[in-house]
C-alpha cells in the first residue's frame, strides 16, 4: 500500500476535506461539487497533495452526477429509482473510505470516477 508524504498536519486535513466537503450535497444542492470545488480552489497551490487529493473528489462527484443525470433519465423504465439508491449508497461510502484513507496518508484512487480534471 502506497502512502502519502504530507508537509504538514494542515495539508492532510485540507487533503481529507476535499473528500468529506462532498457531504454537503445532503443540506445544498450541487453541495457535492461545490464543497470539494471551493476547498481545492482555495488551497491547491499551497499544498500539493491537496491539489491531486481536490482533483481526485472532484472528478468523482461529476462522474457521480452524470450517473444520476442517467439514472434519473432511467427512471422511466423504473429501474432508475434502484440505480439512483444504489448510487446513493455507493457515494458516500466512497466518500467515507476516502476521506479515512486520506486522513491515514494512505492512497486512494475512486473506481468509476472519469477524469476531467488531470
Amino acid at each position: 500500500m502506497e502512502h502519502i508524504n504530507y508537509t504538514s498536519e494542515n495539508e492532510r486535513t485540507f487533503a481529507m476535506l476535499c473528500h468529506l466537503s462532498a457531504l454537503a450535497g445532503c443540506i445544498i444542492p450541487l453541495g457535492h461539487i461545490l464543497g470539494p470545488l471551493i476547498v481545492w480552489l482555495i488551497k491547491k497551490d499551497e499544498f500539493p497533495e491537496v491539489d491531486r487529493q481536490g482533483k481526485a473528489a472532484l472528478n468523482f462527484q461529476l462522474s457521480v452526477t452524470i450517473y444520476g443525470l442517467i439514472a434519473g433519465v432511467l427512471v422511466i423504465l423504473l429501474v432508475g429509482f434502484v440505480l439512483l439508491a444504489i448510487l446513493a449508497v455507493f457515494t458516500l461510502v466512497l466518500v467515507i473510505v476516502a476521506s479515512v484513507k486520506t486522513a491515514n496518508a494512505e492512497k486512494f484512487e475512486y473506481p468509476l470516477a472519469i477524469t476531467f480534471l488531470r
